[in-house]
């Protein structure tokens, strides 16, 4: 069989970008595709092995390395335009426009969906406010673009064949947006990486990681902190564009170690008396991957948090959930966790994210592509 995988856009390391090396491992002889490929050499060695994408014409337009975000009406017309006549399989790994790639009837086209465009769908109202674009004419724009864009998107989903969600949640989103039914496969993570700290290497402080942009709630985890637990350290990690405006918030009990190397991350991982998530996440790496630390987590309770962690009403609980976003609810949660220390065991942890091998990743998505080829090219030799 002949694989193309297509990307939405390579230009920083992410959780698409991660999923998308896991792809390559299992698929090393794919050809790759994106919108636009800009990232730097040393992540494309590592998460790519060297291997660049085959790229569309907003790769050659004006500031696309830096805004190409700002390209989004044009990258329905872009990515139809990728010519992917010679293969026989089409991954597509999409939380923007990946999946509109055009197929024929003898093309098998699977995609794996991180999330339907949530600034199109049901967040455009917080996509807009954070954007300040709840009034005058350019709001009025933007706002029929997302319209035009939610009409295309509905419409490229038909040339779908089958669709794989990376959770439950997402699903239950892929159901309302493209009325399809989905498949859940969660991401594999590479367990390998991560191993359960010495109790004797746990120290007095909460973690929390992120990029510091909106939705990923930083704001609020370093608002509660310093403003309900100033005796209690927390250290983050992690930079964005809202950086600055996260610093101003803090106490003097906030330490700020901007990005840092993975091995750094999964020693603070393995050290940290919790992890403390605070967005609502389509599924989350960063949860599951403190838990093969040993480490319980402290999660927003909505979005792949409820499928990835354990919470006290479970037989091995591996964290705790607070409902709103909110300092009074993280607040509640962090007091809850601190009465409960002793039921949140390092190897609990640990078995909890072990759900999410890589080995599993990797078996079930091979298993899944040989079916639908099976399915689609059935009396043709396909497998």
């Amino acid at each position: 069989m002949k694989i193309a995988i297509v990307a939405d856009w390579l230009v920083v390391v992410g959780g698409a970008e991660i999923f998308l090396s896991q792809l390559l491992k299992c698929f090393p002889d794919a050809d790759l595709f994106s919108v636009v490929d800009f990232l730097e050499p040393e992540d494309r060695q590592k998460l790519l092995n060297g291997k660049k994408a085959k790229t569309t014409f907003i790769q050659n337009l004006p500031w696309a390395k830096k805004k190409y975000r700002g390209y989004l009406p044009l990258m329905p017309l872009a990515i139809e335009q990728l010519d992917l006549s010679g293969y026989d399989v089409i991954i597509s790994s999409s939380h923007a426009v990946a999946k509109g790639v055009i197929t024929g009837p003898d093309q098998v086209h699977i995609s794996y969906v991180h999330s339907p465009m949530r600034y199109a769908w049901d967040l455009q109202g917080q996509y807009l406010r954070e954007s300040g674009l709840t009034k005058g004419l350019k709001s009025c724009l933007v706002r029929y673009l997302l319209h035009k864009l939610r009409a295309w998107d509905v419409q490229s989903s038909h040339g779908v064949d089958y669709f794989l969600s990376n959770s439950n949640f997402i699903g239950r989103r892929i159901l309302k947006v493209y009325r399809r039914e989905s498949q859940t496969l969660y991401n594999g993570i590479d367990l390998s990486d991560f191993s359960l700290g010495d109790k004797n290497q746990k120290k007095d402080f909460y973690l929390t990681a992120s990029r510091m942009v909106p939705y990923k709630k930083m704001d609020l985890i370093v608002q509660t902190f310093s403003e309900k637990f100033p005796e209690k350290k927390l250290v983050v990690i992690g930079d964005g564009p809202d950086l600055e405006k996260i610093k101003s918030l803090a106490g003097e009990n906030i330490e700020f170690l901007g990005r840092q190397s993975g091995e750094n991350l999964i020693k603070y991982l393995q050290q940290a008396k919790a992890f403390v998530f605070a967005a609502e996440e389509d599924f989350g790496r960063l949860p599951v991957e403190a838990q093969a630390c040993g480490t319980p987590v402290i999660a927003y309770g909505k979005g792949g948090a409820l499928e990835t962690v354990f919470g006290l009403g479970s037989e091995k609980p591996s964290g705790v959930f607070f409902k709103e976003q909110s300092v009074e609810s993280l607040k509640e949660a962090v007091e809850l966790f601190e009465k409960n220390l002793e039921k949140f065991k390092p190897e609990n942890c640990r078995e909890s994210a072990e759900r999410f091998s890589l080995d599993k990743f990797e078996r079930n998505i091979k298993e899944f592509v040989l079916f639908a080829c099976s399915r689609v090219f059935l009396g043709k030799g396909c497998g």
